[in-house]
């Protein structure tokens, strides 16, 4: 059993780094260890695991499928093991943790700050991202979403709500008209992100079978900061989350439009797997940082 643990650990390492040579460099053992001890694997099981090309491995559907159930076999015994060694009765350890990238900027990192200050023996790996993450695939501890939940096995905690905003500077709508309803839109420049809207047609109103608008987009991005900083330069119109403008409509750089017609809040959570027994690591945390978050989306515009 030693041998086939070790076996799928080298595997999973294999998988990882996308060949066999880096899970013998991340492992620290001969190239010709990984190798004979993946095949042996594959005799094993009957299959193969690994497609091997010029460019390197790459998971075969029975492979991906066992680097599922790997993971959570490894996943399982780790945390055996830091039971035993008392992980789950003092916070100690490490904790990956993702967030979406201006969120994260503005109020996740403030309180993971405060987080590391009080928990000496807790070390945070924060991946920013605005794309969707696989907490088992990726191997994250928390995630904090926007936006309504799929039905999974992950848990909860709900933080509060965020809105779609509709925004320009004032010095646009000076030269160019303030739009009273959406279909005003048809006479301005837009400024679309990407990863929330499309760049033809936007929708407002709080259903999924409300009207949409045509728009003209004079310039697409791929996150909120650039959509904003081209609204202060005056270049036209666009529609960001409430927290993401929230810093320039405090300013006045930033004039809110539209607001009888935005859609409805979305909810913001923090999820996790569920895995049964919490580790006290994950535990202090989301103890700690669920009211500071909580009381950061309070404060923003809604």
């Amino acid at each position: 059993m030693t041998d086939r643990f070790d076996a799928m650990t080298l595997f999973a390492a294999a998988a990882e780094a996308g060949s066999l040579s880096g899970a013998a460099r991340a492992r620290g053992i001969p190239l010709a260890t990984v190798s004979r001890k993946i095949s042996d694997l594959e005799q094993h099981l009957g299959t193969t695991l690994f497609q091997r090309g010029a460019r390197g491995l790459s998971l075969t559907d029975a492979g991906q499928s066992y680097l599922t159930a790997t993971r959570q076999i490894l996943d399982d015994l780790q945390q055996a093991e830091d039971s035993a060694r008392g992980a789950y009765s003092a916070p100690r350890g490490s904790l990956t943790i993702t967030t979406p990238i201006v969120f994260g900027r503005l109020h996740m990192v403030p309180v993971i700050s405060e987080f590391l200050g009080a928990f000496p023996e807790v070390d945070i790996r924060l991946v920013q991202t605005d794309q969707p993450v696989n907490l088992f695939e990726d191997r994250i501890d928390l995630a904090l979403r926007i936006g309504n939940l799929p039905d999974s096995s992950l848990i909860a905690r709900r933080l509060g709500a965020l809105r779609l905003i509709t925004c320009a500077s004032p010095e646009y709508l000076a030269q160019r008209g303030t739009p009273e309803t959406p279909e005003d839109l048809a006479g301005h420049c837009c400024i679309t992100f990407g990863d929330l809207m499309s760049p033809e047609r936007w929708r407002f109103g709080t259903t999924k079978d409300s009207p949409t608008v045509a728009i003209t987009t004079r310039l697409t991005v791929n996150t909120a900061e650039a959509a904003l900083d081209a609204a202060r330069c005056r270049l036209g119109i666009t529609r960001v989350l409430s927290y993401q403008a929230a810093e320039g409509i405090r300013a006045g750089e930033l004039t809110r439009l539209l607001r009888r017609y935005e859609p409805d809040p979305w909810p913001v959570h923090l999820l996790y797997p569920n895995h049964g027994i919490v580790p006290q690591k994950l535990r202090a945390f989301l103890d700690f940082a669920t009211p500071r978050l909580t009381q950061r989306l309070q404060a923003l515009p809604i």
